[in-house]
Parts: C-alpha cells; structure tokens; sequence
C-alpha cells in the first residue's frame, strides 16, 4: 500500500500526514524539469517508527508516475534510492 502523500506546491514539499497534525515533510525544488529533493523531516517523538521511508517510498512512486527525474541532495533520500533499484535509475546528478 503506498501511503497517500500530498503536493504542498506553495510552500515546495511533500506532506505525509502521520496523527493528528503531525507531518512528515520532504523539501523540493524544481530545477531544469527535475525535481531536487533537498531536505526531509520526519517529528523526533516518531523516530524510528519507519516514517521516513514510508514517505520516502511514497514520494518517489508520486514522481515515477510523473516520469520525474531527481536530484536527491538530501542525504536520507539518496541512501533510500540508492537501496531501491527501481528508484535509483529516476536519480541525476
């Protein structure tokens, strides 16, 4: 099951909503039709819960279905393409 992510375009992030208003967040921008995810955020009080990746997973299914490119300058989101093949030959740069 992929985890329903929301597009907050305005303030250029992926939302995952986890409990009541806590949200998992992945910062992006968009350069040369490529998105470059920069920065992902998962609340400290649910660490270590698998978050992160479910958002993570649900971000670059969202992406795949647009036949997106990415740049993964955050870190967490790099190592998490590069354990998954089929994300890791969407990544550039």
């Amino acid at each position: 099951m992929t985890d329903e992510i929301i597009n907050n375009v305005s303030m250029s992030r992926y939302e995952l909503p986890i409990a009541d208003e806590a949200v998992a967040l992945s910062y992006y921008s968009l350069e040369d039709g490529r998105v470059v995810l920069r920065h992902t955020e998962v609340p400290p009080e649910y660490g270590g819960q698998g978050i992160g990746k479910r958002l993570a997973h649900a971000v670059f299914e969202l992406l795949k279905a647009d036949g997106k490119r990415v740049v993964a300058k955050c870190p967490f989101m790099a190592a998490y393409a590069a354990r998954n093949p089929e994300y890791a030959v969407m990544l550039d740069g």
